[in-house]
């Protein structure tokens, strides 16, 4: 609805012009409406220091404008983001706390009876890709209704080489971040967050490639693709309207907390907020599914190879 902004004080029998005033319009853009008022001068004008008297009157109102406000370092964000969907946060919210309880229950019930060779194995492929196809459709049932380039934030980021450089930063930040929590695990033991998963090789079977194969484009190209969708995609993009670093650490979080695991959780948290930090620094899904499947595909070849 058009925030009224009252009317300007007039004289009595001044002849009325356009004012200015804006409203939230479409992907909560701040639009200009016009409605009519009054000037002494009997001239039209473009007043903008009209579009928030009414605004700006309660503290509620200057804190929604806030809000709204792009932030400093990235503008064109104001044009994307989604108007406030509570529903279809507490939907979104819903499924990834049971994607977590499931995961936790099945590492739970399985112990540790997980199998060493899973990348070797054919039904780890298949499982994972019945997984994702779920995944994905769970997705666009949620965003339903919501224009799916800027609900998943499928769009160029504004600069690729800006994009590829604030990547780098961040996959670099992972790897320092990771070596460094290795570092103070090895002072509790032998504790290793890689081990703990049990999805990665430690050799090299030839007369399994195959299978392998088929395992390492699941892990680099589904993979990524699906779980940015459902974080940094969704997650971000309908909790954003909140503020972006609540939508950073929200999704890192329960990013970290999807994927089952304890001694893991908080590097994986931090990977998964430094992939939502770069998705909002570039305004696009993109930037981060190729940190992430490069991340995912460096992993495997680095532990197939004897490196990891």
């Amino acid at each position: 609805m058009p925030v009224d902004a009252g009317m300007a004080a007039t004289e009595p029998g001044t002849p009325p012009v356009r004012a200015r005033i804006w409203h939230t319009g479409e992907f909560g853009r701040r639009q200009p409406a016009m409605r009519r008022s009054h000037h002494p001068r009997g001239e039209e004008l473009p007043i903008n220091h009209l579009a928030t008297v009414g605004l700006h009157s309660s503290t509620r109102g200057r804190l929604l404008e806030r809000l709204a406000a792009p932030p400093w370092w990235n503008p064109e964000m104001a044009e994307t983001r989604l108007t406030p969907h509570p529903g279809k946060v507490a939907a979104w919210l819903v499924f990834v706390g049971a994607l977590a309880l499931l995961s936790y229950g099945a590492r739970l019930g399985a112990g540790d009876d997980t199998p060493r060779d899973a990348a070797y194995r054919f039904s780890s492929s298949v499982a994972a890709l019945v997984q994702y196809g779920l995944m994905l459709g769970i997705l666009l049932l949620i965003a339903r209704g919501l224009p799916r380039r800027e609900a998943f934030a499928l769009r160029r980021p504004p600069s690729w080489k800006r994009a590829l450089g604030l990547a780098a930063l961040a996959l670099l930040s992972i790897y320092v971040a990771s070596f460094v929590y290795e570092q103070v695990l090895s002072l509790f033991g032998n504790w290793s967050p890689s081990d703990e998963q049990g999805l990665v090789p430690d050799r090299w079977e030839s007369s399994r490639a195959a299978a392998f194969v088929a395992f390492f484009l699941v892990v680099t190209l589904v993979a990524p693709a699906i779980e940015e969708l459902t974080f940094r995609g969704l997650g971000v993009s309908l909790l954003e309207p909140w503020g972006s670093a609540l939508a950073i650490l929200v999704t890192g979080i329960l990013f970290g907390a999807a994927h089952g695991l304890i001694v893991a959780l908080p590097i994986l948290a931090f990977f998964g907020i430094a992939l939502a930090w770069l998705r909002v620094r570039t305004n696009s899904v993109y930037p981060g599914m190729l940190l992430h499947a490069t991340f995912n595909g460096i992993a495997l070849i680095a532990a197939v190879s004897g490196a990891g």
